[in-house]
């Protein structure tokens, strides 16, 4: 009979419920719950609810909140203020004039004509990323006639941005070179020391921002590599250094380039904002070339977050400029094991749209106009903050905001003053005094310039 089936079937559940509960549950308990074979699914469901990785408990219930990321967090303070006056100078993305993200017209045709080709696929690509990306990137950083591209020294490989790029660069390093101890800048990027700590390395850092003079400490500089041991990493900026937008001189790079090659530093060059900082792509990988030029070994991360506006596609590359062709090809198979069991291989899209806009005469010079448009309005908007304290008279010496380079400033404003800024203008920033100079625009310039004014007079 159906019926009977149907009453026959309901036991025969509870005991496989029974069964798993069993499985389940730690030995003592296991040993309770197998006095009845029989037990009803409401005792299964109880004993199941018991069981400590089930929602009425947590093996991680006794994790500590982690503090917000120091730069992001900025933004998530920002986002919860009601005030209609705020102003977010924390965040390091370009923003319109309007205060709106942008999206580059190249990029959005680029990505287009990507859209509109049948033939494109979705499949893996291969571990070191797209080839023509490679190649092209390379050759942006340093220069189509650069010898060691030519000569087939150079081992590229795309990676998850200029983070991304750091972190397989640095595991490399940490895994097959002599030396693991890398010499960061003080201040840099705050993510700097957190990437290569994680990836291996030890870090130190070598003086390099002048708090007096609200420049570089040159002097410092030099000091502190040329008394760091022989063979040791050294983290370069390639321009426009986050968060203190001071950058050596040509000369002053050709001295760090001496000291370095006579006491066998490794360079390890970031350049995050190539174009960005002076308008200029060729201009900005100056120092960059310099270190190329004399035949030396060298790494470089690129990111395209900033110069082409791809902030969330995380295209970035690794290069190692390496002694001869054959230890490039040796040094690209070792890549290849770093990044396999990281992320196997990089997305395609981001790095599709960068080697379409490099490989095509037109969109290039598109793309240049457009990047030098968005650095001369960062370089009006140091003028115009400028002009307006010096309008206000605010104390001080303001002039390093104008001799400053790329989205960032270092304000020289101290945490206290800060704290006051937020708190009475809703102006955000990080606690050391860095601002975006992208997030500023005309209309809040002076609501800016009024923070700044009475912190400085009634905060020393």
């Amino acid at each position: 009979m159906p019926s009977a089936n149907v009453r026959g079937a309901q036991p025969s559940a509870d005991r496989r419920l029974s069964t798993l509960v069993r499985h389940l549950l730690p030995s003592s308990a296991r040993t309770a719950t197998t006095s009845t074979t029989t037990s009803s699914a409401a005792d299964a469901d109880s004993s199941l609810q018991a069981f400590p990785t089930m929602a009425s408990s947590s093996v991680f219930a006794g994790l500590a909140q982690a503090p917000e990321d120091p730069i992001l967090g900025v933004t998530v303070a920002y986002n919860k203020d009601p005030s209609p006056v705020k102003v977010n100078l924390g965040v390091g993305a370009y923003r319109t004039e309007e205060g709106k993200p942008l999206v580059l017209n190249v990029v959005r045709r680029a990505e287009q004509m990507l859209i509109n080709n049948p033939s494109r696929v979705k499949e893996y690509l291969p571990i070191t990323g797209l080839a023509d990306f490679n190649k092209l990137s390379a050759k942006l950083i340093f220069g189509a006639d650069s010898p060691a591209i030519q000569e087939n020294r150079v081992a590229t490989v795309q990676c998850l941005s200029g983070t991304g790029s750091l972190r397989v660069g640095g595991e490399f390093l940490a895994r097959h070179y002599h030396e693991r101890t890398i010499y960061i800048p003080q201040p840099t990027w705050g993510n700097h020391p957190k990437v290569f700590t994680l990836a291996g390395l030890t870090v130190r850092s070598y003086r390099y921002y002048d708090p007096a003079t609200r420049g570089l400490d040159f002097q410092g500089l030099l000091e502190d590599l040329g008394s760091a041991p022989s063979g040791a990493i050294v983290l370069l900026h390639a321009c426009a250094h986050n968060p203190t937008g001071v950058d050596p001189t040509l000369d002053q790079w050709e001295q760090i380039r001496q000291l370095m090659r006579s006491k066998a530093l490794l360079p390890f060059f970031d350049s995050a904002y190539q174009g960005f900082a002076s308008g200029s792509l060729d201009q900005d990988a100056q120092s960059v070339r310099m270190f190329v030029a004399d035949g030396g070994e060298l790494l470089m991360a690129q990111s395209y977050a900033k110069n082409m506006g791809l902030y969330g596609e995380r295209v970035g590359a690794l290069s190692i400029v390496c002694g001869s062709a054959d230890v490039a090809v040796r040094v690209e198979s070792q890549l290849k094991l770093v990044i396999r069991p990281m992320y196997s291989n990089p997305p395609i899209h981001g790095a599709s749209i960068v080697a379409t806009i490099l490989k095509d005469s037109a969109m290039f010079n598109e793309w240049t106009v457009e990047l030098k448009g968005m650095a001369d309005r960062i370089i009006s908007m140091r003028q115009q903050l400028f002009d307006a304290l010096k309008t206000r008279e605010t104390p001080g010496d303001w002039s390093h905001i104008i001799k400053q380079i790329g989205m960032f400033t270092f304000t020289g404003l101290n945490s206290d003053q800060v704290a006051f800024m937020r708190q009475e203008y809703h102006i955000y920033m990080t606690s050391d005094g860095r601002i975006s100079m992208a997030g500023l625009s005309g209309r809040t310039i002076p609501h800016l310039a009024d923070a700044i004014h009475a912190a400085v007079t009634k905060l020393k």
